[in-house]
């Protein structure tokens, strides 16, 4: 009896997890092995559907309402309205039960709708098209409907629609070319290996006859590893078993280049691709400023329970005697006197409850609900965030975070398509120490494109033209790019004659693609690799071709790529690139020192540069070095390593042919956004899965990293020299010393840490295992905040967002916001306490599943310095004066009841009650919650360190909110004991009638309307006609309504108990002489703390708005020009200032002086300059750009 599948069952639910998620079995096209071999265990696998939605039908009411009371207002609100049912209460429970529905209605209505799009997202994914092979023919089915096992048919330019391993390729080379921008966010084009035993399958009926298994491991979301074999069986013959890895696994979400069509066997779909482990489930996001809320209401809360204590406790102290117990005019009915005290008491605790419960606006909420959703209009219309290219602004999918955007304190950013373009740009190329620059002009003259500009020896030669013509053969074939034709194209491009096809390069590096366009402006052109031939295409239009022997592939470790060539004539000749640090140790001859001396100069400009050099080799040199390379590669031991050791003897004693400098375009405007962000006090840190060299030179180009940074690296190269351990500590040191040694000097020493996700992981795993050695995640986090800017890369999409989740939890708990552009940033967008995602050219995943989307990310500056700003302050502003304004409307109550006999008579009319926070006092605080601008939006925009007078919550910190709360007991005391005082014994009507209790209340009440409304008229700095219209308005419709509702206007409300009141209190004129005594006593100390705030202790944004005010702003200083082509028309004057030299004045009608060589060229003439980089000989260049000086 087979008891496999028991076995397989009790292992897998009883022993526990790490028994049986070694590795699963994967039948390719369902079938059985064949008899004698393995037993057969079916197993069932998930399909292939996507949910990332949040809620379902059925459970959309009950969760979305456990999630609405999971917040203390709501909680606390429904507790009243519950209360208000079951007892009487002074008050009717529409005032509780109606805003509180609104609230919950409107925010279910919310989340259901972006939940609902979520849902239509992923309908359109699960139902995509698909290709199925089945019983030898293709089949179409949709995409969730796919199984583990089943061959899938994947076509040009189709997104793979589960993880797959790759069977067979249109191209006779089993290879697949393949782009994975929505995982890694790199846009180069990868290359993929067949299995070799499949890879000569053609046809539908030769994939269904293959008969094999596959076994790998468990999914896991490490996009770059993968452990498995394939087990093909033939006829009565032994299993042939094949390696798998990552070479041969094709992700979810990459799509296929350059291929005409792939099969390939599904291993993990659904939930379990690569793909959706890194996706971060959504949870519900709240703001700083709302938790602030919640500890505000909490300390509400007990001051409402106080009272409550107080009030019910010294009421049966007051009825302690039985002639107020049972005064004759209010005699208890029998059930009344039977009841026990216990009961009465805990009833008048409930009814005082109702009566204080004011102190806790629900309006308040209403009011943040409907500030949040208005204000969000304010970015969705900025007109300075919409991009003509894409023809879209900026777009808001949550609202409840845009006061967030002002307590940003980490910036988290992808590399790739976020701050730059994703477009390499050849610049220059250094040739024996003579600089090339394609279609360059030299003092108003055109070069031809493959001329030089002799900057050291301007004696050219045959000597020079050889190595001119190696240079650039070099960069034409030492390289993995492939050729794409296509057919259409108008015109003649430069190599290319008229009715030969046009093409375009793809690789799996964008440099390298960069590297060929650029020698093919300078006249050399890569034509293709054909039956392993390389043809090129040389300046005087003539074909050469050399056989491609052997590619010595780029690795991290060696940092350069060789490719050893046979020219027609029979020569021998290896062709090495790479970093400078790899190249100039193997070099034996060549102009060192001056390539040397251009190289640095161009790394400083933040340029890509890579080192050219060869070696010419004898026949029975190259010999040697095949014998060489193919033992390392037959070796099934130790492959890398003999490789290795085979690379380092066969690429020595190279000659220096030059330099290149490549540019990876930032953004417009990226290095000044990360400069004033950091001028804001916030860090930014670039999580890329880019390699690091790439990465680097973007960080020092976008001005994350400085000339003056020392960079740390905390890499798995390092830490394979040397322990983790050792390497972290002596980080941890060196910070540290330098932290203790800046304290005591002016000059502080500037760190940048690069890590990489290999060194993450090790990190974060140490620590989960408890190791010996300490906390490693505590030292790494200690040296993340002595650096000013941090590099993670060669990050795996979950991996970005373990990094947002560490600094989140870190012991300063700060506010972190993460934008990205692609797929694989969405986990670390939704794991931020702000996520952005950027309207760019890798989909709209990460633009969906953010908070925020903007074009691009300059737009970034503007989002955090001026709308983050102004959210911040605004509803600040609006949660302190509404529980101010609720404090100053219910404490005179509580004094109230000491003069009532705590019997519960409210001091106000209903009417006043209900329409305190509904009506007289809403609007005001609404309108400034939305409009008000305490700066200007340029003054905002020039100065970035305004933003730290509003960093860590400072406006909602305790001392604050205790200041605002006692300003309103003191006013509160002045409005109840002032009128109480003033009228105390007197009358003050002609009649001679003394005022009552509701002409009492009214004075209070008139006061209170008064004084709040004028108190945030004093706190408004940005006042238009609304502002006016609705202040003003709010206190003449409180007249209004008062006559109203006494029967003065309408006699027909003449029947209820404040008829002729309001009337009667004006017609005093000690009341009105009351009124505007207490309601200057009540704001004079608000206006004298603000004087003297302002004179003995200003903030920044205090002088900021004394610039305003005197008119004294200074003009902000233009920022550093880019180094790319100038769009507009020069000025005709203009400055040049040398990097090392003098300052020159130039003109159009001057010539430029003889020894700078200008790159002014633009189409339509000589007249309309376009400034462009000059370059100089030795230490300086220089920079030409129209308009005021600056320095480069």
């Amino acid at each position: 009896m087979d008891f496999s599948l028991l076995r397989n069952i009790i292992s897998r639910y009883c022993v526990g997890e790490e028994n049986w998620e070694d590795s699963r079995t994967v039948y390719i096209g369902h079938k059985e092995p064949p008899p004698g071999a393995e037993a057969y265990i079916p197993q069932r696998y998930p399909d292939n559907h996507i949910v990332s939605s949040k809620y379902t039908f059925w459970n959309f009411i009950p969760k979305n309402l456990f999630e609405q009371f999971r917040r203390i207002a709501n909680f606390y609100f429904l507790v009243i309205f519950l209360v208000q049912l079951i007892i009487d209460t002074p008050t009717s429970p529409i005032t509780s039960g109606l805003p509180l529905f609104f609230v919950i209605t409107v925010t279910a209505i919310k989340q259901g709708y972006e939940d609902w799009l979520r849902h239509k997202a992923d309908c359109s994914i699960n139902e995509c098209p698909v290709d199925v092979v089945q019983q030898g023919k293709v089949v179409r089915t949709q995409s969730h409907k796919l199984r583990v096992g089943d061959i899938v048919v994947v076509r040009e330019d189709e997104t793979f629609p589960c993880d797959l391993i790759f069977l067979s390729s249109s191209r006779y080379d089993g290879i697949c070319y393949v782009t994975t921008t929505s995982l890694d966010g790199e846009s180069s084009h990868k290359t993929y290996y067949a299995v070799p035993d499949t890879m000569a399958f053609r046809t539908e009926q030769e994939v269904d006859s293959l008969h094999a298994t596959i076994e790998c491991e468990q999914p896991q979301p490490d996009l770059y590893k993968f452990v498995g074999r394939i087990n093909i069986y033939k006829d009565k013959e032994e299993p042939i078993s094949r390696t798998l890895g990552a070479e041969n696994l094709l992700l979810r979400g990459a799509t296929l280049k350059n291929t005409q069509h792939i099969y390939a066997v599904a291993v993990y779909t659904g939930m379990d691709t690569k793909m959706a482990l890194n996706y971060q489930s959504k949870s519900q996001k709240r703001s700083a400023v709302e938790k602030s809320m919640n500890a505000f209401l909490i300390v509400y809360l007990c001051i409402l329970i106080s009272k409550a204590v107080i009030n019910t406790v010294l009421k049966y102290a007051w009825q302690w005697s039985p002639d107020r117990d049972e005064p004759w005019y209010n005699h208890r009915t029998e059930i009344e006197r039977q009841r026990h005290v216990v009961i009465r008491a805990f009833t008048d605790f409930l009814a005082f409850m109702v009566l204080f419960n004011y102190i806790i606006p629900v309006s308040m909420y209403v009011t943040v609900e409907m500030q949040k959703f208005l204000g969000s209009y304010f970015i969705t219309w900025d007109e300075e965030m919409f991009d003509e290219e894409l023809g879209q602004g900026a777009q808001v999918n949550t609202s409840d975070l845009n006061e967030e955007l002002g307590q940003v304190e980490y910036v988290f950013t992808d590399k790739t398509g976020t701050l730059t373009e994703n477009n390499m740009e050849f610049i220059e190329c250094c040739v024996d120490g003579n600089v090339y620059i394609p279609h360059a002009i030299c003092n108003g003259q055109i070069l031809s494109a493959a001329s030089s500009i002799d900057m050291i020896d301007s004696s050219p030669g045959g000597y020079r033209r050889e190595y001119e013509d190696l240079f650039f053969r070099a960069l034409c074939l030492c390289h993995t790019v492939q050729v794409k034709e296509e057919e259409t194209v108008d015109g003649i491009k430069r190599g290319i004659h008229q009715g030969r096809p046009t093409s375009f390069y793809i690789s799996s590096s964008p440099d390298e693609v960069a590297l060929v366009e650029g020698m093919k402006r300078l006249g050399y052109t890569y034509l293709r690799l054909k039956d392993n031939y390389m043809e090129i295409l040389n300046k005087d239009d003539e074909i050469e071709r050399f056989e491609l022997l052997h590619v010595l592939n780029f690795d991290s470790v060696r940092r350069r790529m060789s490719v050893i060539v046979k020219s027609s004539s029979g020569e021998y000749l290896l062709f090495c690139k790479g970093a400078d640090s790899s190249i100039f140790p193997r070099v034996v001859s060549g102009k060192v020192e001056q390539v040397k001396a251009r190289v640095e100069q161009n790394a400083v400009e933040g340029l890509r540069t890579l080192c050219v050099a060869y070696r010419r080799l004898s026949a029975s040199e190259y010999q040697v070095a095949c014998r060489h390379l193919t033992e390392a590669k037959l070796a099934l031991q130790d492959r890398e390593q003999r490789l290795a050791q085979a690379y380092d003897i066969i690429e020595r004693d190279l000659v220096l042919l030059g330099a290149t400098a490549v540019e990876d375009r930032l953004q417009e405007k990226a290095a000044d956004t990360i400069e004033s962000l950091h001028k804001a006090g916030i860090k930014v840190w670039v999580l890329t899965g880019d390699k690091m060299e790439t990465a680097a030179a973007t960080c020092y180009a976008s001005k994350l990293f400085r000339r003056s940074t020392q960079i740390l690296e905390l890499t798995k190269k390092r830490t394979e020299e040397q322990s983790l351990h050792d390497v972290l500590f002596e980080l941890n040191r060196t910070v540290l010393r330098q932290c203790s040694i800046s304290g005591l000097s002016v000059d502080c020493l500037d760190f940048g840490l690069i890590i990489d996700g290999a060194t993450l992981s090790a990190i974060l795993k140490s620590n989960q295992e408890g190791g010996g050695h300490g906390n490693y995640r505590e030292v790494f986090l200690e040296i993340c905040r002595n650096c000013s800017a941090v590099l993670c890369c060669r990050m795996a999409p979950l991996q970005k967002a373990q990094i947002v989740k560490l600094i989140k939890a870190s012991k300063e708990h700060p506010i972190t916001l993460a934008i990205g552009d692609g797929a694989n940033d969405v986990s670390m967008i939704l794991e931020a306490h702000v996520g952005i995602g950027i309207m760019g050219k890798e989909g709209r995943q990460a633009a969906r599943n953010s908070d925020y989307a903007i074009p691009k990310f300059k737009h970034l500056k503007k989002m955090l310095l001026v709308h983050g700003h102004y959210y911040y302050i605004r509803i600040a502003e609006l949660v302190q004066y509404f529980f101010y304004k609720n404090v100053c409307f219910i404490f005179p109550q509580f004094l109230y009841q000491f003069f009532c006999g705590f019997s519960q008579q409210p001091l106000y009319d209903t009417a006043y009650l209900t329409l305190y926070n509904i009506s007289f006092t809403s609007l005001p605080i609404l309108l400034y919650s939305l409009v008000e601008q305490h700066v200007t939006m340029e003054t905002l925009k020039r100065e970035p360190s305004l933003y730290r007078d509003i960093a860590k919550n400072s406006l909602l910190r305790w001392p604050v909110f205790l200041y605002w709360t006692c300003l309103g007991v003191f006013d509160a005391v002045i409005f109840f004991f002032g009128a109480y005082f003033l009228f105390d014994n007197t009358t003050f009507t002609s009649n001679g009638q003394m005022f009552g209790n509701w002409t009492f209340g009214s004075l209070v009440f008139t006061v209170l309307v008064f004084t709040v409304t004028l108190k945030l008229a004093l706190d408004t700095h940005h006042w238009t006609w609304i502002n006016h219209f609705v202040i003003w308005g709010s206190l003449l419709f409180y007249v209004i309504f008062s006559l109203l509702w006494g029967g003065i206007i309408w006699p027909f409300l003449n029947y209820q108990r404040m008829y002729y009141v309001f009337m009667q209190m004006l017609s005093s004129g000690p009341a009105w002489l009351s009124i505007i005594l207490l309601i200057t006593v009540s704001l004079l100390p608000d206006v004298i703390k603000k004087v003297l705030c302002r004179t003995v202790c200003p903030t920044a944004t205090d002088r900021a708005q004394e610039k305003l005010l005197s008119g004294g702003v200074a003009e902000l200083t233009p920022l550093s020009f880019r180094r790319r082509p100038y769009k507009g028309r020069s000025t005709d004057a203009s400055r040049l200032r040398l990097g090392a030299a003098e300052t020159l004045s130039l003109s159009r009608s001057s010539p430029l002086p003889q020894k700078l060589l200008a790159h002014f060229t633009e189409e339509g003439g000589a007249n309309p300059l376009s400034p462009y980089m000059l370059r100089l000989s030795g230490a300086g260049f220089a920079s030409y750009a129209p308009g005021p000086e600056t320095s480069v």
